[in-house]
């Protein structure tokens, strides 16, 4: 496919230049902007990849967060950081791209992104077309119970000792692990299990690492940045992360939300999910099952995935 767009640059939110990704088929594309997961997982190498059938129908736009991969810099004496930060760049984002570009903006949320994607449209929900979810977060102590509880019962299952001396000791309390270590090892045996891809169980650094240094997307460079904002931004950020309930939070929006979720996510366990859409009152509202994915869709299944927004996007102009 030829591109009438496709460029990277940098661009100044709420005092913090950050690093976004832009590819059109042709120019006049309504804008579908991607937030990412982590905090600091950056994923436009699997975006700009695998989905690149979306750029005959969407201006695709993948975003480093602050402090993550491209964007990724030092932080300044005294300088904090919160999850609101992300919420007001997402909102200057999307302001950004809608004067640039026009129209409404399509967001998409994956994991971590999810966070940032409900808050978005919760708080600042105009000039926003629909939310489409993926891995979609709801409760961070019962995201985080379950999805340990997932761990061991896969160790049990395979007879795996290694694997059940490793997770003893280590379960979460209200969201939280004992230690940095215990989360990463969860983490890790998580993927190895299939709870973050169904098909591909290898553990964690071989999944996050191997895509990257295979993609044009980032440089060695790069890579080194977007390790060090992805290893501070987890320390740093998952308290609050955890501390958030939208089961008893959001309970209504104004916008139109799609969530497309793997059926074997137990990274952000899709019963989670499910009970909390269900309750949820949107003007207009979807769930779509990937039956052969688990915590990414648009990785395990991106043809479908593909298919799948374009076929939504359609649904919701018909409706104007």
């Amino acid at each position: 496919m030829k591109y009438e767009i496709d460029k990277e640059l940098l661009v100044e939110l709420n005092g913090d230049r950050q690093n976004i990704r832009i590819r059109a088929a042709q120019k006049g594309l309504p804008v579908l902007l991607f937030i990412h997961g982590g905090p600091g997982v950056c994923n436009r190498h699997s975006v700009m990849g695998d989905l690149s059938g979306l750029a005959d129908t969407f201006t695709m736009v993948c975003w480093d967060q602050r402090l993550s991969g491209k964007s990724y810099r030092k932080l300044n004496k005294g300088e904090t950081i919160c999850v609101d930060d992300y919420v007001n760049d997402a909102r200057a984002l999307t302001e950004y791209l809608r004067a640039e570009f026009g129209g409404d903006i399509y967001v998409a949320g994956h994991s971590w992104g999810s966070i940032i994607g409900l808050l978005l449209i919760t708080r600042y929900p105009d000039g926003i077309k629909a939310y489409i979810g993926q891995g979609q977060f709801v409760n961070g102590t019962l995201n985080e119970k379950l999805s340990y509880e997932f761990c061991l019962a896969e160790a049990k299952k395979a007879g795996d000792k290694k694997a059940l001396k490793k997770l003893a000791g280590g379960a979460p309390v209200a969201g939280q692990y004992p230690t940095q270590k215990a989360m990463m090892t969860q983490r890790d045996y998580l993927t190895r299990f299939g709870g973050a891809d169904y098909n591909h169980r290898c553990g964690m650094i071989k999944s996050l690492l191997i895509p990257l240094l295979k993609s044009p997307e980032y440089s060695l460079a790069d890579i080194a940045k977007y390790a060090k904002g992805g290893m501070y931004l987890s320390r740093v950020l998952w308290p609050e992360v955890v501390s958030y309930e939208f089961d008893k939070t959001v309970t209504e929006v104004s916008v139109p939300v799609i969530i497309t979720q793997g059926r074997y996510d137990y990274n952000t366990p899709s019963e989670l999910a499910k009970q909390w859409f269900d309750n949820l009152k949107a003007p207009y509202k979807r769930w779509i099952w990937f039956e052969n994915s688990a915590h990414g869709p648009m990785r395990e299944e991106p043809d479908l995935w593909v298919e799948t927004v374009k076929k939504e996007a359609e649904r919701l102009n018909g409706q104007n």
